[in-house]
């Protein structure tokens, strides 16, 4: 199965740019070059500042870093669950991926 190299995000709030309105975002996935200046794990943290530095670098339309700062905060969340979806390796998409801790649970006595 190919993994998607784009997707497309409807923004809940538009962006108003002068007479241009942005109703719909294509983030694609970041090339290590456009990760540059950033830490790894502040992406997968969706750290705003990080998500500041790179979404610009992968946008269509291209955002400004004006633009991402205008963004309502649950825009700014569809957009970096995009940016981390791209981070992860293809292992930790496979629907066999464990995703919760095999550690049995402690109990009471």
């Amino acid at each position: 199965m190919t993994q998607p190299t784009s997707t497309d995000i409807t923004l809940d709030s538009p962006i108003k740019r002068g007479e241009q309105t942005i109703k719909s975002i294509t983030v694609r996935k970041p090339g290590s070059g456009e990760l540059r200046g950033c830490s790894l794990v502040d992406l997968m943290r969706m750290d705003v500042t990080a998500l500041h530095t790179v979404l610009p670098r992968i946008t269509t339309p291209t955002l400004t870093q004006h633009d991402v700062s205008k963004l309502d905060p649950a825009d700014l969340t569809q957009l970096g669950t995009a940016v981390t979806g791209f981070l992860l390796p293809k292992s930790a998409k496979e629907e066999n991926f464990q995703t919760e801790s095999s550690t049995p649970s402690q109990t009471l006595q």
